[in-house]
C-alpha cells in the first residue's frame, strides 16, 4: 500500500470513530414528476463535522447505486445530470442531519434511498426511504385505517394464549411499518407481519402479536408509522389485557345464552298456543261440514 492509500484509509476510518447510529425517520415520500423531494438523515456521532456522510439508492431488483457523498457542513455536495444539479447533499452541524435533495423527479427516480457512515471499519446504513412517483392526487384521506380484533375465548381456553390482530386498510402508498410493545415499554416486541395487498387504488396489510399466558394481563400497542398518518405522528393503537377481554366476551356471552333462552321458551310457549288455536278452528270447520251435508232429521224431515 502506497502513502497515499495509507493516508486515504486512515482518514475515512478516523472519520467513523465516533459514529453510532444513522437513523432515517421517513419510511416514504410521495411526489409528481419535475418536483423535488428533501429526505433526512439523523447522524449520532461524537465527532458530526468530521463525519463522512454517504447516500445511495437501489432500485428494483438491482445492485446498490452510490449517489453522492458529503463531508462539509458548509458546503453541498453535488452530483449533475445533463447539466442540472439532480443530486444535493448537505450537512447541518447544529441539526446533526444529512439531507439528500431529489431534483426534476422522473419515474426513473423511484427507489429506496439510503444514507450511511463509516463506524471503525463497519459501515452503518439508515433504513431507507422509499421514493414513491405517482400520478394520482395525493391530498386525499390516505393514512392507513386500523381494525382490531380480540382473541377468543375458545382460543385462550384451548392454547393458554391469546393473538391480538391489527388490520390496516385503504392506505396509500405501500410503505408501512408497524410494531408491537407493552404499554409503557420501549421494547419493541417480535410479531408476526402478512403481506401488502393491493386493493384498487390503495393497499391493505395486517400484523399479530400471540402473548404467552404471563403477558395477556397487560396492555399492549400496536405502533403504526406511515408517510400520511394524521399529523405526521405514528398512530398508537390499545389492546386491552387479553384476560380482561376474554372476560368481557365471556359475560356478554352468558347473558346473551340466557336471552337466547328466554327467547327460545317464550317462542315455544306462543307456539303452542298457536297450534292449539289453529286446531280449535280445523275441528270447528269440521264439525259444521260433517252436520250440513248430513243433515239433522226429525219427523222424516231434513231440517
Amino acid at each position: 500500500m502506497s502513502p497515499l492509500e495509507a493516508f486515504t484509509f486512515l482518514s475515512f476510518w478516523a472519520s467513523g470513530l465516533g459514529l453510532s447510529k444513522v437513523e432515517q425517520a421517513q419510511i416514504s415520500l410521495s411526489t409528481e414528476v419535475k418536483k423535488s423531494i428533501n429526505i433526512h438523515c439523523k447522524i449520532e456521532s461524537t465527532n458530526f463535522e468530521s463525519e463522512i456522510v454517504y447516500w445511495y439508492r437501489q432500485k428494483k431488483n438491482q445492485a446498490l447505486e452510490h449517489l453522492v457523498y458529503v463531508t462539509s457542513t458548509t458546503t453541498a455536495a453535488r452530483n449533475q445530470v445533463d447539466g442540472k444539479n439532480k443530486i444535493e447533499a448537505r450537512k447541518d452541524a447544529q441539526m446533526f442531519t444529512s439531507t439528500l435533495t431529489v431534483n426534476f423527479i422522473e419515474k426513473e427516480d423511484v427507489g429506496i434511498y439510503y444514507c450511511a457512515g463509516w463506524s471503525y471499519y463497519v459501515k452503518i446504513f439508515g433504513d431507507g426511504t422509499k421514493l414513491v412517483v405517482t400520478d394520482r392526487r395525493l391530498d386525499g384521506d390516505l393514512f392507513p385505517k386500523p381494525t382490531i380484533f380480540f382473541p377468543s375465548v375458545e382460543e385462550v381456553k384451548l392454547h393458554g394464549a391469546g393473538t391480538h390482530l391489527c388490520l390496516l386498510q385503504n392506505f396509500f402508498p405501500d410503505a408501512i411499518k408497524i410494531q408491537w410493545k407493552e404499554k409503557n415499554v420501549n421494547t419493541i416486541l417480535e410479531s408476526y407481519q402478512g403481506n401488502i395487498i393491493k386493493t384498487n387504488d390503495t393497499y391493505m396489510k395486517f400484523s399479530w402479536l400471540t402473548l404467552t399466558k404471563k403477558a395477556m394481563d397487560k396492555e399492549h400497542v400496536c405502533i403504526v408509522k406511515h408517510e400520511n398518518n394524521k399529523g405526521g405522528r405514528d398512530q398508537q393503537i390499545l389492546f386491552s389485557p387479553v384476560k380482561k377481554e376474554v372476560a368481557t366476551h365471556a359475560c356478554m356471552k352468558k347473558e346473551s345464552d340466557t336471552l337466547q333462552l328466554q327467547f327460545a321458551n317464550t317462542s315455544a310457549y306462543y307456539t303452542y298456543l298457536l297450534l292449539l288455536l289453529k286446531s280449535m278452528i280445523y275441528f270447528s270447520i269440521i264439525a259444521f261440514c260433517v252436520f250440513w251435508r248430513t243433515g239433522i232429521f226429525s219427523d222424516g224431515k231434513i231440517f
